[in-house]
């Protein structure tokens, strides 16, 4: 009997096979030879803008890519002072399995990765809830109190009457895109207008349970953590999440996240056209990236003029934005007409989520000691609703230096962090955590300096990641299908928006895959290429199977 086919990120509202795109020995496609060597400005090196400076040097084209930053985006790595590979995760940090565009590219980089230390799985090794001062510690989900059990089958039985979750995951597996479309269809017509908070309190069977159960759930919540920062969110957004099996079976990248965007900007495809064997984008670039962008407007010949912040302007006939979509209409100066007054709606009423994280290296991973007089780990991977919120512990070896992420908390609980300077965030955690652990003395295995992250005051982000509201799924149409140009008018066409806040799965690094591949296939589409016949692309599926239209 062969073994059941994965669930994958193969839609829900655009159910085409990205993995399978890129993996066809055909390529992407091509484009005129006269073409070769046109430039293409991209602007953010992230995941997706890399991705996209990638596959289109390979089509030949010539990627210039500006960045503001720092290489990888929100895939930040950034090493303790003096240790090798021990890194703290700034940005992403677990990637599901069914990433599978996304695990492409780290199979063609080449990175090792590991079972993720997600609460109650076995690379967690324990854990510990802690909840209106009572700690509960746990291997799996059947040490915790029945509450805790009645929580997660609450949640799971809403999920499947709620959204028919085993159908849709069918038709995922089989990669049926009119099944799934024929499913999720109607869910996002009885969705778009409400949210999680409305989905849980409404379903059968969390009405059947106690508020108690409710905040519970929020609080602490399973798989990844507490859902409560996301209860104001619209049901869609996490409904996606669940199909795809996306907050299950996740990985970390040993030596950091940032290694894929890194070695893409360092590959040198086996295939590629027009430039010669060796090549890579950093080849390409002597280097280094150009300086970031400060203004974007078209000139007297319809080309895309963009200006550095040190004002040197290049003119080209294509671009690409993969920058957080409010930088639009406030770092850069975008003159208003590259865009309809409806794409701008959707760009400026996007809504961040906060988060904050902040980590310390310590001498071993010492929270596999035994406790004398319980048998148990002395420490463990930690949820409460205190302010620290989720706590993780992460390993490289049994004697070697390790990270513990002291605090990751998203909205209010984070907002809570940002005015507080390194030594404070540290001081507050490791008081909230001696208060759930009083007999270890964590501070006495902390080496190096600490490391932390407010994402919303990065002038690059302002945020971490959007968080769709109830009524934006039209918002996020326009943006996600902004690649498909044909009825644009000229002064719209040759600039094109991807990332992960374009995408139906923001916060999730396939997102950037997957509008980042959109975008090169519209790029190349611009320029008079096509995907091969035998492996269309984006763009020829996507009049048969794209996001339902909701009336205005």
């Amino acid at each position: 009997m062969s073994a059941e086919a994965p669930i994958t990120v193969f839609g829900p509202d655009f159910p085409f096979a990205y993995d399978d795109w890129i993996r066809h020995p055909a390529d992407l496609g091509s484009i005129p030879a006269d073409q070769h060597g046109a430039e293409v400005a991209v602007i953010g090196a992230g995941m997706s803008g890399l991705l996209c400076a990638y596959e289109l040097m390979k089509l030949g084209l010539r990627p210039v890519v500006y960045e503001a930053g720092q290489l990888g985006g929100r895939l930040r790595s950034q090493p303790f002072e003096g240790a090798d590979k021990v890194v703290a995760e700034l940005g992403g940090m677990r990637f599901p399995i069914s990433s599978t565009g996304f695990w492409h590219y780290a199979d063609l980089v080449g990175v090792d990765s590991r079972p993720f230390p997600n609460p109650l799985t076995e690379a967690a090794g324990s854990t510990v809830i802690d909840l209106e001062g009572t700690s509960h510690y746990a291997k799996t989900l059947a040490d915790l109190p029945p509450l805790f059990r009645e929580v997660a089958e609450a949640y799971d039985t809403a999920l499947e009457k709620g959204a028919r979750l085993a159908d849709l995951q069918a038709a995922i597996r089989a990669r049926d895109p009119r099944r799934i479309k024929e499913l999720w269809n109607p869910i996002v017509h009885a969705w778009d207008e409400r949210t999680f908070y409305d989905f849980i309190t409404t379903s059968d069977a969390f009405r059947k349970l106690s508020f108690r159960h409710r905040e519970v759930f929020g609080q602490v919540g399973f798989g990844t953590g507490g859902w409560d920062s996301d209860f104001p969110n619209s049901m869609l957004e996490i409904l996606r999440v669940g199909v795809t099996d996306m907050d299950n079976s996740q990985r970390f990248i040993v030596g950091g996240a940032e290694q894929i965007p890194q070695g893409l900007w360092r590959h040198a495809p086996d295939r590629l056209a027009h430039w010669p064997k060796g090549t890579s984008l950093t080849k390409l670039h002597d280097g280094a990236p150009y300086p970031g962008v400060i203004r974007i407007r078209r000139d007297a010949g319809n080309r895309l003029e963009i200006t550095d912040r040190w004002g040197r302007v290049r003119a080209y006939d294509a671009a690409i934005a993969t920058c957080q979509s409010w930088l639009l209409t406030t770092a850069i100066d975008t003159e208003e007409r590259l865009f309809s007054q409806p794409v701008w709606m959707a760009l400026d009423r996007t809504r961040y989520m906060q988060s904050s994280k902040t980590f310390v290296m310590v001498d071993r991973p010492f929270w596999r000691d035994k406790d004398p007089d319980t048998g148990r780990d002395i420490m463990s991977m930690t949820l409460t609703d205190r302010v620290t919120r989720g706590t993780y512990l992460f390993e490289t070896g049994p004697d070697e230096p390790a990270v513990i992420c002291l605090t990751y908390s998203w909205m209010a609980d984070a907002l809570k962090m940002l005015p507080l300077p390194i030594e404070k965030r540290v001081e507050l955690a490791l008081s909230t955590l001696a208060k759930i652990y009083p007999k270890v003395d964590i501070v006495s295995h902390i080496i190096g300096d600490p490391i932390t992250v407010s994402w919303e005051s990065d002038p690059n982000f302002l945020g971490a990641f959007k968080g769709a509201l109830p009524g934006h799924y039209r918002y996020n149409q326009r943006m996600f299908g902004h690649f498909m140009q044909d009825r644009l008018p000229p002064e719209q066409r040759g600039i094109f928006l991807c990332g992960d806040d374009i995408s139906w799965t923001p916060g999730w690094v396939e997102g950037a895959v997957q509008t980042g591949l959109n975008a090169v296939w519209g790029v190349m589409r611009h320029f008079g290429g096509a995907a091969p016949r035998d492996n269309p692309g984006p763009g020829e599926h996507y009049p048969d199977f794209g996001p339902i239209s909701l009336e205005d």
